[in-house]
C-alpha cells in the first residue's frame, strides 16, 4: 500500500518511496545536552519514533541515526554567543564533558519511559570531529566558504538558491534583530562552519585554523553523510529547524557535493502551553519527570501527542493531559477485557479494521485517526482474544506497550501514599464515624487539593493521584 509523506521541501503531500530497495534511511536531529529535555522537545521524539514505527510496519527496513549535540551550539542563530555546553558547565561548576554525560543518560532513560525505539546509531558531535573537519575541508575547496579572524564562514552567495525550505525573504530580514551584522561577512546571512575558538574556550580541536570547534550546522551534514550516504530518504526535527539549522544543513552539502541530502524533510509544529509559547521566563517549561510527579504517566503524555496531527501545534494542559491519563487506563482496560472475551469475530471484519488501520497511518501518519479505529475497537460490545490481538498489532505503530497492560494497572493500584496525605484520610475516617460530615467534606476537599482524589463507595474508600 502506498505511503504519502508531507515533504517540507516541495509543500506537498508525495508518494514515499525509499531510494534503495526496502531499507529506508532517517535521520533525526537529536537533542543538544545541556539540560534536561523538556516535553516540547519530546513531541518531536514521539513523532520521530511513530514515523519509523510506521515505516517498520509496512515492512521497510530502517537504518535510522540520531545526532547528540555535545559541543558547537550557540545561543544564537547569527552565530553569536557561548556554547550551550560551556554555559551550562560554568553554571553547575562541572567542565562540558560531564554535563553531556550527565544530561544524555537523562535523556535516554526519558525515551525509554516513552517506549522511543532508540536509532541505529546515536551519533556524538564530540566522536566525530575528523569527518566534520574533512567536510569544511571540501566546502572550502569547492569555494563555497572563507575565512574570518572569527572562524570559516559558508557564502550563501555561492548558491544557485537560498531559502530552499523556508520562504524567508532575505532582503526585508537583512537587519533582523537575529542577525548581527559582522563586517567581516560577505554577507549577513553567511554562517559560521567552523569557530576559531577564544583561548579560555574548553572545547577546542586542533585545525589547520589553529585551536577551534564546529558550527552546529556542521554535525549533521558530516554524520548524516558518514552513516547514510551523500543521499538519504528521511531528515526530522521540529519547525523551528526549517529556517536556520535544516536550511543550513542543505546549503553545505550543496556545497560540498552538489546535493540535497534528504528526499524527504519533515518537521513536527511546537507544542504550546497554556495557549502560549513554552518559555523558561513563564516557568511553564515541564519534564518527563515532573509530569510523573503530578500522576502523568509518560506514556499518558505519548498518547496526549497523539490527539493532533503532528503537522498542527498541539496546546498542553494539565487537565487535557489528566484526560490523556485516564484515556490511557480504559484504553488498558479495554484491551484487558478483549483478551478475556470468548465472542467469535469474522476474518472479514478483523481484515477491514487492519486496512482501515493502514490506510490511516500512510496518509501522512495521520494517527488522531488512527487512535480512533482503535477506541471503536475497545468500544465493541463483543469482547475478543482476536480484538485483543489486533489492538496489539496496532501498538507496534503507537508504542504504548498494551502488552503490559495489566502490569500499569496493579502498579496504579499500589499507590504510595506521603504520610501528611495518610494523616488527613486517618481524620477524615474519624470525622465520618462521629458524623461529622462537613468536616469529613473539608478533609476530602484539602486531600484534592494536595493531588488525591477520593472515593467513598459500597465497597469502601478508594483515592487516586488526581
Amino acid at each position: 500500500m502506498e505511503i504519502k509523506l508531507y515533504n517540507t521541501l516541495t509543500k506537498s503531500k508525495e508518494n514515499f518511496i525509499p531510494l534503495n530497495g526496502n531499507e529506508v534511511r532517517m535521520y533525526s536531529c537529536g537533542p543538544t545536552v545541556y539540560s534536561y529535555a523538556h516535553i516540547g522537545n519530546f513531541r518531536a521524539y514521539i513523532f520521530m519514533d511513530t514515523l519509523r514505527r510506521m515505516l517498520e510496519y509496512n515492512g521497510y527496513e530502517m537504518k535510522h541515526v540520531m545526532n547528540i549535540t555535545d559541543v558547537g551550539h550557540l545561543e544564537s542563530d547569527a552565530d553569536e554567543g557561548e556554547d550551550k555546553m560551556e554555559k551550562a558547565a560554568k553554571k553547575e561548576n562541572k567542565n562540558p564533558y560531564e554535563i553531556a554525560k550527565f544530561y544524555t543518560e537523562a535523556f535516554l532513560k526519558d525515551i525509554e519511559k516513552l517506549n522511543i525505539e532508540k536509532p541505529e546509531t546515536i551519533a556524538k558531535a564530540t566522536e566525530h570531529i575528523d569527518e566534520m573537519l574533512e567536510f569544511v575541508k571540501e566546502i572550502i575547496a569547492k569555494g563555497y566558504a572563507y575565512e574570518t579572524s572569527k572562524g570559516i564562514y559558508f557564502d550563501i552567495s555561492k548558491l544557485d538558491q537560498y531559502p530552499v525550505l523556508s520562504n524567508r525573504n532575505l532582503e526585508e530580514q537583512i537587519a533582523g534583530a537575529r542577525v548581527e551584522v559582522d563586517p567581516e561577512k560577505r554577507n549577513p546571512y553567511d554562517f559560521a562552519i567552523w569557530i576559531k575558538a577564544p583561548e579560555n574556550h574548553i572545547m577546542k580541536w586542533e585545525s589547520p585554523w589553529g585551536l577551534s570547534y564546529p558550527g552546529w550546522h556542521i554535525e549533521c551534514s558530516a554524520m548524516g553523510r558518514k552513516y547514510l550516504g551523500e543521499e538519504f530518504d528521511i531528515h526530522t526535527g521540529g519547525v523551528d529547524h526549517i529556517p536556520t539549522h535544516h536550511e543550513n544543513e542543505i546549503a553545505q552539502s550543496k556545497g560540498a557535493c552538489g546535493k540535497i541530502p534528504a528526499k524527504f524533510w519533515m518537521h513536527v509544529e511546537f507544542l504550546q502551553v497554556d495557549g502560549g509559547k513554552m518559555s523558561k521566563s513563564l516557568g511553564n517549561v515541564y519534564t518527563i519527570d515532573q509530569l510523573k510527579e503530578k500522576g502523568i504517566e509518560p506514556l499518558a503524555y505519548k498518547l496526549f501527542c497523539f490527539t493532533a496531527h503532528y503537522r498542527t501545534q498541539l496546546n498542553f494542559t494539565f487537565e487535557s493531559v489528566a484526560s490523556s491519563q485516564k484515556a490511557l487506563n480504559r484504553l488498558r482496560e479495554g484491551y484487558l477485557m478483549h483478551t478475556e472475551g470468548s465472542d467469535e469475530i469474522s476474518n472479514v471484519v478483523i481484515e477491514e479494521y487492519k486496512t482501515k488501520f493502514l490506510e490511516t497511518i500512510n496518509d501522512d501518519l495521520n494517527i488522531p485517526a488512527a487512535m480512533g479505529i482503535l477506541w471503536e475497537i475497545v468500544r465493541n460490545e463483543k469482547k475478543s482474544k482476536e480484538f485483543a490481538n489486533l489492538l496489539l498489532e496496532f501498538d507496534k505503530v503507537l508504542g504504548l506497550d498494551l502488552k503490559n497492560a495489566k502490569k500499569y494497572i496493579e502498579e496504579q493500584a499500589k499507590i504510595e501514599l506521603p504520610k501528611e496525605i495518610l494523616d488527613l484520610i486517618e481524620q477524615r475516617k474519624q470525622a465520618r464515624i462521629q458524623k461529622n460530615w462537613a468536616l469529613s467534606d473539608q478533609l476530602r476537599d484539602e486531600i484534592q487539593e494536595k493531588g488525591y482524589r477520593i472515593k467513598d463507595t459500597k465497597e469502601g474508600m478508594t483515592i487516586e493521584k488526581v
